[in-house]
């Protein structure tokens, strides 16, 4: 996370929305406490609460009182439909004008998979 410019609670963030669309957590799994993640990642325990709080606002996650933060049902879809737009709407166009430039065939790039 060194070299990213973008505050720390955002990276947090994405960390989390990246291991939940890898399937690391499940819808109704429990995440890490917000000492433990904290720890993991050497960040201030208030900055975790704040990635935390913000997937809270959005839905993805559930406090339950005394028990922890869990992987909100069907978070793993939403977050998935929110990637797959950001990918569509923000990376591939930039992707395809790089693919115009060099003049890449669509065979090729399929023959690197």
């Amino acid at each position: 996370m060194a070299n990213d410019e973008r505050p720390v609670y955002i990276r947090l963030r994405d960390l989390i929305a990246d291991a939940i669309l890898e399937g690391r957590y499940r819808d109704g799994d429990p995440l890490p406490s917000v000492r433990a993640l904290a720890a993991e990642h050497g960040a201030n325990p208030l900055t975790v609460a704040k990635a935390y709080q913000s997937f809270q606002d959005d839905g993805l996650v559930v406090v339950r009182r005394g028990v922890g933060m869990f992987v909100a049902e069907g978070a793993s879809s939403k977050l998935h439909r929110q990637a797959r737009e950001k990918f569509l709407k923000e990376e591939w166009p930039r992707v395809r004008a790089q693919i115009d430039r060099l003049d890449l065939r669509l065979d090729e790039l399929l023959n690197l998979a």
